[in-house]
């Protein structure tokens, strides 16, 4: 076998995508899908340069969590989304009604770009670390908005969702409800200064890594911050703020006033099972004290959005609050 694979399976993929496009271009013109960017439109500032979207698109496909949580939150359900590596394709957190009908248009990494295409889409949404490699192809389907990357800076990620989505007016509701939500549940734990006053750690155990402990540089921490709880000093040694990994034999690192644990993949393959047997995670005072919390990884870890936070914001109101 001669020539480079890799680069006969882009030409390959880029055959499809124009194929696709062109396809497209031959439907019937008797609805607005088939007219997308029908209206104005305007300049997004994005990872990848300015881009000019509709004013007000109607056929929104997204590529990963975050971009979804932030269309559900404004109040769009996209044509089409890729799934999150869960048996429940779309996170389960996100309400089954507003998520119903969507076009699973494949696996977050490796999207569909035939399926894509074929849903006619006026706005395709993701991030540059995601599908910084397919934005050629994309664009050829659709305006494309890239945020640089995902996690720690979603506000403001949010934010460039909003403005291609022609959501802005409803961008600035939701953050000052977010606002005024976290700012209540600091008071139900006692004010700023009790809140300061009480660690919390968020542990992470992943099938086939090491155990996480979330540092300050991530999304829950910065949920954690509006809340104005305070962080063990382990945390500032998190590699690039994201996270300090350990072995379940030093799971006593993870020492906080109140843990929060969640898993992803098989509780026996991400060592679950044996850490939370173990007598040094038995040990922990906060294990003695009734304040360790099994939460949901694809609500805590894994939505990356408002609707997502609101959700943790309330649970934090039930198991930090005394």
């Amino acid at each position: 076998m001669t020539g480079n694979p890799r680069r006969r399976g882009l030409v390959a993929g880029t055959l499809v995508v124009a194929a696709a496009v062109a396809l497209s271009a031959c439907g019937s013109s008797d609805s607005d899908a088939s007219s997308p960017g029908k209206g104005g439109t305007h300049t997004v500032k994005t990872a990848m340069g300015d881009v000019q979207v509709p004013d007000a698109p109607k056929r929104v496909v997204v590529l990963d969590t975050a971009e979804l949580d932030s269309a559900i939150t404004l109040g769009v359900k996209p044509v089409g989304s890729t799934h999150a590596d869960v048996e429940s394709g779309f996170l389960s957190y996100l309400p089954k009604d507003r998520v119903a009908g969507i076009k699973d248009v494949g696996e977050m990494m490796t999207p569909n770009l035939e399926a894509i295409a074929a849903l006619k889409p006026d706005l395709i949404l993701t991030s540059k670390i995601r599908h910084g490699d397919k934005y050629a192809q994309l664009k050829q389907i659709a305006p494309t908005v890239m945020t640089e990357t995902t996690g720690h800076p979603w506000k403001e990620n949010f934010q460039v969702h909003a403005d291609a989505l022609g959501k802005k007016a409803e961008a600035r509701q939701t953050v000052a409800a977010y606002d005024a939500h976290a700012k209540q549940v600091t008071e139900s734990i006692g004010g700023t200064a009790a809140a300061a006053a009480t660690t919390v750690n968020v542990v992470r155990f992943v099938e086939g890594a090491d155990i996480r402990i979330y540092g300050r540089q991530n999304y829950i921490a910065t949920i954690l911050a509006d809340v104005g709880l305070g962080r063990p000093a382990i945390t500032d040694k998190a590699k690039d703020g994201f996270s300090y990994d350990v072995s379940p034999e030093k799971i006593d690192l993870a020492d906080a006033d109140v843990i929060f644990h969640s898993t992803y993949g098989d509780p026996k393959k991400a060592k679950q099972t044996q850490t939370l047997g173990s007598g040094l995670w038995k040990n922990l005072p906060a294990v003695k004290t009734g304040k360790v919390f099994a939460v949901d990884d694809e609500l805590w870890i894994q939505g990356i959005g408002y609707t997502a936070a609101n959700k943790i914001l309330d649970e934090l109101r039930t198991n930090v609050a005394e």
